[in-house]
């Protein structure tokens, strides 16, 4: 299968122009390897099962021999052997080159063992799994960073995937390797398969401890059902304690921990901004995962039964909306959080660029809620106006761009600013 271009492709080039080495970190299979194999000139892969052995002993005895070869050298997970870190360091001090080194690892960088963070030499980079866009699927029509340079433009175009195609999309997710199997059963397979090794393997790794693959099941389960929520942990933990009844809340959160470790659990923050008393604006996070294809295998569900659920599959679009727009915002610094309050306003997404500009953004499935998406929108805009008009400190920036992402057909801008774009429509 030919290599299909990612949106990471030429971040990681400035990257890599920039510093002596680039760690790539993201939840596992999702390309982080062949997308640094694309710039790289030399490769280490420590989970080679022939050289693993041999790799693990020179890393602890003369780290530095690991290093040598053509630049940029990727190492690939080479958190399996942390002294690695510090002899990238070292090496780049000494080089004082950049383009050196490529790291991969599919969890959060380890660094406990390491003499010096890497700040200034090693930068990190995220890379999540493939967007709607990098799979095909997007036409593409509309590009967010265009978007933010010209929030006034008129759109007016169309979708090509059906609310069906949405469904599947979901179910399959953005793995690369679901790509590659030619009938729609094998697709599917790959999430399912991704979940089932999480928590049976990958899970006790990232804790450096033995867990219970049930007990990891029935947590990312519960996590599902509160998909794009903000349940609390106290909830969740109640949830999974109902069959469960052994489970402390300091065992539960060694399990979520992990899974965040692995980038598998991706919540979100809630943005504060000062327009209502703290009391009022709900701080939780919104529950989240790296893919929406995480949530499906682990309630075990599949588009069929996705079809006639649409109420929930809502849940699950909102978390393919946030990984698709963490893909196209990433090269211009994007983060994501949501608003809601208790008197029922919201934001599903609040996309803030790292120059100030901002989005507020409702993710709605169907055409029918479009008008209380634009609705939530433009009354959050009037009480942030209302809030620079009564205050006399520094002003609220108001929003750049009023989105509302949809699993609709027809992309176009409503008269009163506020765009309406199928998901399948979007790219960076």
């Amino acid at each position: 299968m030919d290599y299909l271009k990612r949106v990471i492709d030429d971040q990681l080039q400035d990257y890599l122009d920039a510093f002596g080495a680039v760690n790539i970190e993201g939840p596992k299979w999702c390309g982080k390897t062949t997308t640094a194999k694309q710039k790289a000139a030399s490769i280490i892969e420590l989970q080679d099962t022939d050289k693993r052995d041999e790799y693990l002993a020179t890393a602890q005895t003369k780290a530095s021999l690991l290093l040598e070869g053509e630049t940029p050298r990727l190492i690939d997970e080479w958190q399996d052997a942390p002294t690695l870190w510090d002899a990238v360091r070292v090496a780049c001090d000494r080089r004082q080159k950049p383009s050196q080194f490529i790291l991969t690892g599919s969890a959060v960088a380890d660094t406990d063992e390491a003499a010096h963070t890497g700040t200034g030499r090693i930068a990190g980079l995220t890379m999540y799994p493939m967007s709607l866009y990098e799979t095909g699927e997007s036409t593409g029509a509309v590009s967010l960073e265009g978007l933010f340079d010209n929030p006034a433009q008129d759109i007016a175009t169309r979708s090509m995937m059906s609310v069906e195609d949405l469904i599947f999309a979901a179910c399959r997710g953005g793995w690369p390797a679901a790509l590659q199997p030619t009938t729609d059963r094998g697709k599917l397979l790959i999430a399912k398969n991704y979940v089932k090794t999480v928590c049976e393997k990958d899970l006790s790794r990232a804790a450096k401890e033995k867990l219970d693959p049930k007990i990891a099941k029935a947590i990312l389960r519960s996590y599902a059902r509160n998909i794009s929520s903000l349940a609390d942990k106290t909830t969740i933990l109640a949830d999974v304690t109902a069959n469960n009844d052994s489970l402390v809340r300091s065992t539960f959160d060694k399990y979520v921990s992990a899974f965040e470790k692995l980038f598998v659990i991706q919540d979100i923050g809630a943005w504060n901004p000062s327009i209502r008393s703290k009391t009022a604006i709900r701080s939780g996070e919104k529950r989240s995962f790296c893919d929406p294809s995480v949530a499906v295998a682990a309630l075990g569900l599949g588009p069929g039964q996705l079809q006639t659920q649409l109420k929930t599959f809502g849940f699950i679009f909102e978390c393919m909306c946030v990984r698709d727009l963490k893909v196209y915002s990433a090269p211009l610094g994007g983060e994501i959080s949501h608003y809601r309050d208790r008197y029922g306003l919201e934001s599903d997404i609040v996309l803030h660029l790292e120059d100030g500009r901002y989005a507020l953004i409702e993710c709605k499935l169907g055409s029918s809620e479009i008008e209380e998406g634009a609705s939530h929108l433009k009354e959050l805009v009037e009480l942030i106006r209302k809030h620079n008009h009564e205050e006399t400190q520094v002003p609220l920036r108001e929003p750049d761009l009023l989105i509302v992402v949809t699993g609709g057909e027809y992309a176009y801008s409503r008269p009163d600013g506020v765009h309406v774009i199928p998901l399948a429509c979007l790219k960076q």
